[in-house]
């Protein structure tokens, strides 16, 4: 059976308090130069008072009203995020309750794919749809990693800010077209991205060579798949985690790096929530791009990494 659905809406929240790479200079030993030029990023930005649920509620809403959308046709929430409010509930529960979801029955749980996050949660909402029993479901990515980052790890502490974003999906039927999905995941027993204790720990060479062939890897699989090339693609929405992953594998593509859509500059790694806002993004600025297909691709910790074709 084919997977189809009909986005709705998108939406993000941003929390306003920032660290830039002039405060991380004052931090640890590192300059905004070297920051740039090895990541792409010049700012992340910082939850303060709020937790992760409070942010993808925020991100929810401005879908909604995006949208003009009744929420109350809402009953499935899955949300994607490695650092939830607490071990459990899942903080989809928590959306739920602040939503005010609570006119009828709501299905709510958490994926933890690490960065990968929200494609596996689009996947498994996409697939949940296709039984009948839904709907309309809330697809949440959202993270708020500055408070597992270490701030004397001058390797790690430059990459990961906070924020979320949220997207709304109804099943479709035909003449719509399908929507396309890869996931995948290996073991990673050297532990070269994880976080223990609560702080992230990463080898950067490592991630770095297994992110640039899970991408092209997870591209091309998307590709072969749905038989299509990426000419038939508007635009490549990447996990936003270092430009020089993206570059690298726009290179082993050979297509233009404008292919690829980037807000890494404004808002560092925020994991499983940068795809969505990323798209969220794309959207709101070229709204001339409704109905053509775009590409997302992520890679995180695990390893996973994954990729889906959708139209906007």
């Amino acid at each position: 059976m084919k997977t189809r659905i009909k986005l709705v809406g998108t939406g993000r929240y941003i929390p306003p308090a920032t660290i830039t790479n002039a405060d991380l200079e004052k931090m640890v030993d590192t300059t905004s130069e070297w920051i740039e030029t090895r990541t792409g990023i010049m700012n992340r930005h910082r939850a303060v008072g709020e937790m992760t649920s409070d942010m993808a509620c925020k991100a929810a809403r401005n879908a909604i009203e995006k949208a003009g959308y009744d929420k109350d046709k809402i009953d499935l929430i899955v949300t994607a995020t490695i650092t939830g409010d607490q071990q459990t509930p899942s903080t989809a529960n928590f959306i739920q309750a602040k939503l005010g979801l609570t006119k009828h029955p709501v299905a709510a749980f958490d994926v933890n794919a690490a960065c990968t996050g929200f494609i596996y949660a689009l996947e498994t909402a996409s697939s949940l749809l296709q039984t009948g029993r839904y709907r309309a479901a809330l697809v949440i990515g959202a993270e708020m990693l500055t408070r597992c980052v270490d701030y004397t790890d001058r390797n790690t502490c430059v990459l990961f800010g906070d924020g979320a974003g949220a997207m709304i999906i109804e099943p479709a039927k035909l003449p719509a077209s399908p929507v396309h999905f890869f996931t995948a995941s290996a073991c990673d027993p050297e532990s070269a991205l994880t976080v223990i204790k609560d702080r992230i720990r990463m080898d950067g060479q490592k991630v770095y060579a297994f992110a640039v062939n899970a991408v092209e890897t997870a591209i091309r699989h998307i590709l072969n798949m749905a038989a299509m090339t990426l000419d038939d693609i508007e635009v490549v929405i990447p996990h936003q985690a270092n430009i020089r992953i993206i570059q690298s594998v726009a290179r082993a593509l050979d297509v233009p790096l404008h292919k690829f859509f980037m807000n890494i500059r404004d808002y560092g790694n925020t994991s499983a929530a940068s795809i969505i806002i990323a798209l969220d993004e794309y959207r709101d600025f070229h709204p001339e791009a409704k109905g053509k297909r775009a590409l997302l691709v992520g890679f995180g910790g695990g390893f996973t990494w994954g990729s889906a074709i959708i139209t906007l």
